[in-house]
């Protein structure tokens, strides 16, 4: 197994201040899980532990902002994007703070935490922040590129950083360019539009499809914010059928930014492979992904509906 996006974060921003010596990172008490510790131990000087204070790590992080400096806030994504949200709406966005955003453990790839620990609303928490850039990288390397690139926007950004190791999908040459999807597998039948862990899966289902004749398209929409319109309506017109996968809530994420796009712009047909209007549950993350139809066989299922 590869490496988990949290290790590729901290190791990013390690990478990073080295070359940037505004960047300070700050924590709350969870560094050894978020991996801001490789950060802390490199640079002491310019790493800072709030301890269980989320929303005061906000407002500091914001005044950090309007000195120079270019914060990386670091925590569980349920604690950040949950429990400080009022902190980042007012504190951050609405005075567009340069203030990046990388909170780990989101989604129900979690695990065994269970359901109060599971973030599965925060990309629609962030989303509907005016200003906000979200970024979902599907591995380590796209996670380093998300890293790299939020230190170059003037402004708000939240990269959404998972807890289990993945393999590269990516190379190094893969481009990532903030807002244009990456077209990871051509296709004219349907197209399969997936972010963050779901982008295997969704290549795997690719493959079931062409077993049964049906050509897949996959993107990767590693920017769920600004959405890539003109990628979404050129696959919609070309396969007349859509499906998103994404590891997150229907309501308010990928699925909906697509919806949106598609809405008196498309007559392709249209389906979300996501979860369900539920809250997450203990479990082992393949299990989980299992129980909540996030799996390669649910989506090719969902392609396959729209093609009869």
């Amino acid at each position: 197994m590869g490496k988990s996006l949290r290790v590729a974060y901290g190791e990013a921003l390690v990478e990073l201040g080295a070359k940037n010596k505004d960047v300070v990172v700050m924590d709350a008490d969870l560094s050894h899980a978020t991996m801001t510790h490789a950060f802390a131990e490199k640079y002491p000087d310019r790493f800072y532990n709030f301890g269980i204070a989320e929303a005061n790590m906000m407002c500091a992080a914001a005044g950090f902002a309007h000195s120079g400096l270019m914060p990386f806030v670091s925590t569980f994504a349920l604690f950040g994007a949950g429990r400080a949200y009022e902190e980042i709406r007012n504190s951050v966005s609405y005075v567009n703070a340069n203030v990046k955003f990388g909170f780990s453990h989101s989604g129900l790839s979690v695990g065994e935490d269970g359901g109060s620990h599971q973030s599965i609303e925060d990309i629609s928490l962030m989303r509907c922040l005016p200003g906000m850039t979200i970024f979902v990288p599907c591995d380590p390397i796209e996670t380093r590129k998300a890293v790299f690139a939020a230190a170059k926007i003037d402004g708000p950004v939240y990269i959404r950083v998972a807890r289990p190791p993945v393999e590269d999908i990516t190379d190094a040459k893969t481009p990532f360019v903030p807002g244009k999807a990456n077209v990871l597998r051509d296709g004219s039948d349907v197209c399969i539009l997936a972010a963050g862990l779901m982008i295997p899966y969704a290549l795997r289902a690719a493959e079931y499809l062409e077993e049964d004749g049906i050509h897949a398209a996959v993107v990767n929409v590693h920017t769920i914010k600004p959405i890539d319109r003109d990628c979404i309506l050129a696959m919609a017109d070309k396969c007349g059928a859509v499906v998103t996968a994404e590891e997150h809530s229907i309501i308010g994420g990928l699925g909906s930014a697509v919806a949106e796009v598609l809405a008196g712009n498309s007559s392709a047909k249209f389906a979300r492979v996501g979860i369900q209007d539920k809250f997450g549950r203990s479990g082992r993350p393949a299990d989980l992904f299992a129980a909540y139809g996030l799996t390669a066989e649910n989506i090719a299922a969902q392609c396959r509906k729209l093609k009869k």
